[in-house]
């Protein structure tokens, strides 16, 4: 949502979401039964804030809001 022009955005990366299906998805086109496949929950969440948004709505940030997290 934040990507689209709203301010504050907050959930699991689709990135790795979709790689994660895929994942599943190779599973049980070789040969894995659905039932067979356990159900997981997201670990990460990544929480994503449109600057130009905020700056629109004359918003400061804290430098904390817009610095490149470490890993």
């Amino acid at each position: 949502m934040a990507e689209d022009g709203g301010l504050i955005a907050y959930g699991p990366s689709l990135s790795l979401m979709y790689r994660h299906a895929a994942r599943l998805i190779a599973k049980v086109f070789h040969g894995a039964k659905p039932q067979d496949i356990p159900v997981e929950v997201p670990v990460r969440y990544d929480l994503v804030v449109n600057l130009a948004t905020a700056k629109a709505l004359g918003l400061a940030l804290p430098e904390s809001f817009w610095c490149a997290p470490t890993k």
